[in-house]
């Protein structure tokens, strides 16, 4: 049985990653926001407008324990997930759990460039992005570092270097995916 749960701040390329590990491994992929959306027929932002991030973070948390029971699955978790609750705990005990770091000026560009509607950075300015994104991360971090790998994701920002780091990913999991078939 193979589990492998990426975790990292937002615009860290779970979702990129996930889906390209998916495809190169033939594992479904859950991002866990989408399966949220999907189950709660309701958006990350609606719901963050219509329970708080606290209600959020338990709904969170409930759809985390149904996924992570999945098998056989690439899991992508929201960039808050692992900071909340025991879920870090939880995720290191269901599969093998990958920090995906980027510097924040990368995580930033990726920001910038996307397309998705993040709650925590509506109305801000540009600095204000920026300087969220450093405070966040000193937050974060100590929960992220505690995932079992480290994968540096700091160059990630074409198809070629995504295939990269899908391989990079494959050769750091590779006793972990040997050991669970």
């Amino acid at each position: 049985m193979k589990r492998i749960i990426l975790l990292g701040y937002m615009g860290s390329g779970k979702t990129t990653l996930g889906n390209a590990l998916s495809k190169d491994l033939g594992l479904p992929f859950y991002d866990l926001d989408w399966y949220i959306e999907s189950r709660m027929r309701q958006t990350v932002k609606q719901l963050f407008d219509s329970v708080g991030e606290e209600g959020f973070r338990r709904i969170e948390r409930n759809m985390l324990h149904e996924v992570a029971e999945f098998e056989n699955v690439i899991v992508s978790c929201g960039g808050g997930t692992p900071c909340f609750y025991d879920n870090m705990d939880y995720l290191n005990g269901q599969g093998a759990t990958v920090y995906l770091k980027a510097e924040p000026a990368v995580l930033y560009s990726h920001l910038k460039m996307g397309k998705t509607v993040r709650p925590l950075l509506l109305n801000k300015t540009p600095d204000e992005v920026k300087g969220f994104i450093r405070e966040q991360l000193e937050i974060r971090e100590p929960f992220y570092n505690r995932a079992k790998y480290i994968l540096d994701v700091n160059l990630m920002d074409n198809y070629d270097k995504i295939q990269i780091s899908v391989e990079n990913l494959k050769t750091l999991l590779a006793l972990e995916l040997n050991d669970q078939q």
